[in-house]
């Protein structure tokens, strides 16, 4: 497809140059390669985030990372239907792909997020105009979608090497993981109750892996229910009840 080529077209435009995009997209993981650091993963929902905010990097001229007016780095990936623990963002204006890239490894931050461990994801938009390319890179630590039944089951996939049998009926675990504290009127007394959030179901938080540990919990119940404090999916919430 033939681009525009004069600035006030590509301005009013915004039309993605994806050939760039995926220029800086293949050296962002011949650098990670290099570095020892996993591979990152196109992602179209955090691709739309970034050319949302390229095109408005491309009406005001002078880059940054937020506009007044405009919806914080999370809060735009979220609108745009990313699911993620963690995100980043690299922006610039640059001569090409490649030096938007060089740009980027040699400047400090840019280059922890480029090569960080903690993305796995990425979404890439450059838009041409005012005679260079406007450069958004936004990186991400993927969270699956995952419905309350299945992140149950990978926290108790945790749990059993412990030894601790897992209820069957998460109803009460359920209701836990939606209060603050405490436990649900008319409830069993547990012994050690934790709620916790987070992006990551690769392990328990520490406190609970040295309680199961122990040896003096026989039981475990495990509920999930909505994360707080976030406006779209990008983290579990789940409370596990030791008896």
């Amino acid at each position: 497809m033939a681009m525009p080529t004069t600035s006030s077209a590509l301005e009013s435009n915004g039309q993605n140059l994806r050939a760039d995009a995926e220029q800086i997209f293949a050296l962002a993981n011949q650098a990670r390669t290099q570095a020892g650091v996993g591979r990152l993963q196109w992602d179209a929902a955090l691709a739309e985030a970034a050319l949302a905010h390229c095109r408005r990097m491309v009406a005001e001229g002078p880059i940054a990372h937020r506009y007044p007016g405009e919806l914080d780095l999370g809060e735009r990936a979220n609108h745009a239907g990313a699911h993620f623990g963690v995100i980043e963002e690299n922006v610039a204006i640059g001569p090409t792909a490649a030096g938007v890239h060089d740009q980027w490894m040699h400047s400090q931050g840019h280059r922890e997020n480029l090569l960080s461990p903690q993305v796995d994801r990425v979404g890439i938009a450059v838009i041409e105009a005012r005679g260079v390319l406007y450069a958004v890179a936004d990186y991400s630590k993927g969270v699956e979608s995952l419905n309350a039944t299945q992140i149950e089951a990978r926290v108790a996939g945790l749990i059993k090497p412990s030894g601790v049998a897992i209820q069957r009926d998460p109803a009460v675990a359920r209701q836990a993981c939606a209060m603050d504290s405490g436990v649900p009127p008319a409830a069993e007394a547990p012994r050690f109750i934790m709620r916790w959030q987070s992006g990551d179901l690769n392990e328990l938080p520490q406190q609970l892996a040295q309680k199961l540990k122990s040896g003096q919990y026989k039981r475990a119940a495990v509920g999930s229910c909505s994360a707080q404090g976030v406006e779209a999916f990008s983290a579990y919430r789940v409370a596990v009840i030791l008896y």
